[in-house]
């Protein structure tokens, strides 16, 4: 089966083309790994996860989705790191670490909140109005960005993901719902996607060039004058000289809820990939091996992500294996359940 073929991509060989997403646990109230990562990603990698991404990684303090979330703006947060990287690493799979930074969508106390516009994500008051961010401001963001993944190499991470979905900073200067600038950072399609240039070449400023890059977009806003794949794949082929594998999901920019069914991101997937010539991965509501079987057999993804079912059922890439007869090496001391 295509599912446990390995997959390569510059340095990093992966056992299968099974991933762990980055999905945000909430569980770092001082943006540090506890033991709650170690159970939650050593679970994933034992039951036989090919790549885990670690979730939304703070690149600074008000970069975080919310005062519990992990972060890497500072020398000693790699330490920590860098003991999750290896527990990963000896349970065998590989792991990234998704570099985030929310803007208008930071929940963490911490004063001030930027955006590319002072326009607010919702009229709830679940956040503070953002301040538009000076050309000094995106310059530091661009720039801690490229901090925060000269840590992540020094911590032994495989892979580093640029989060440009789910209606963060970076999805909000591409989207132009929510970037409403008259300057160089907005106007037009070039404009908008000036930051996310700015970021990626920053990052690969500190992550070398033989290690892969990721990259989380949006291809579809699912709203009048939003974003579509169209667009996205435009956007894409401005940075594909960087990125080695786009990680494809929709919606956050708003409020407007997606059509949620199983497996309707695929076919964004699928699209970005013929039209940008890049990888993919593929995600969202994707739960059975058939699912994963079909997005790899008719190109459609290089690998697909399992977020809710690996919630779920940490062993999914095993079991699913041995139920067709697939021989994959167990955990020595699981064995036992099969005898």
């Amino acid at each position: 089966m295509k599912t446990y073929e390995p997959f390569k991509i510059k340095d990093l060989v992966l056992k299968n083309r099974i991933v762990m997403p980055p999905m945000c646990m909430y569980s770092a109230p001082d943006s540090i790994p506890t033991e709650f990562h170690f159970l939650h990603y050593g679970a994933r990698a034992l039951g036989g996860a090919g790549l885990i991404i670690v979730e939304a990684t703070g690149v600074v303090p008000e970069g975080r989705i919310s005062d519990n979330c992990l972060g890497l703006w500072s020398d000693d947060q790699v330490a920590p790191l860098a003991r999750l990287a290896d527990h990963v690493h000896g349970l065998g799979a590989k792991i990234g670490i998704q570099l985030n930074h929310a803007g208008r969508k930071c929940g963490a106390a911490v004063g001030k909140i930027y955006g590319p516009s002072a326009q607010n994500y919702s009229d709830d008051g679940k956040y503070p109005d953002p301040v538009e961010m000076s050309g000094e401001d995106i310059g530091f963001v661009a720039g801690a960005f490229a901090s925060a993944a000269g840590r992540a190499l020094k911590a032994g991470f495989d892979v580093v993901e640029i989060h440009g979905a789910h209606g963060y900073l970076v999805n909000q200067f591409l989207s132009p719902l929510s970037n409403k600038r008259h300057d160089g950072y907005g106007v037009n399609f070039e404009g908008r996607s000036r930051f996310l240039q700015d970021v990626v070449r920053a990052v690969r400023t500190e992550w070398p060039e033989e290690k892969p890059l990721f990259l989380r977009v949006s291809a579809e806003d699912y709203a009048e004058g939003g974003m579509t794949p169209t667009e996205m794949a435009r956007i894409i082929d401005r940075v594909t000289r960087d990125v080695d594998v786009v990680h494809v999901s929709s919606g956050g920019v708003t409020p407007v809820p997606p059509p949620v069914f199983p497996g309707y991101q695929i076919p964004f997937a699928e699209m970005i990939k013929v039209a940008c010539e890049v990888p993919t991965i593929a995600v969202g509501l994707i739960t059975t091996l058939e699912m994963v079987e079909e997005a790899l057999c008719n190109h459609r993804a290089d690998l697909v992500a399992l977020g809710r079912e690996l919630l779920r059922n940490p062993f999914f890439p095993l079991l699913e294996a041995r139920k067709r007869g697939i021989e994959l090496p167990w955990p020595e001391q699981y064995k036992r359940a099969f005898s």
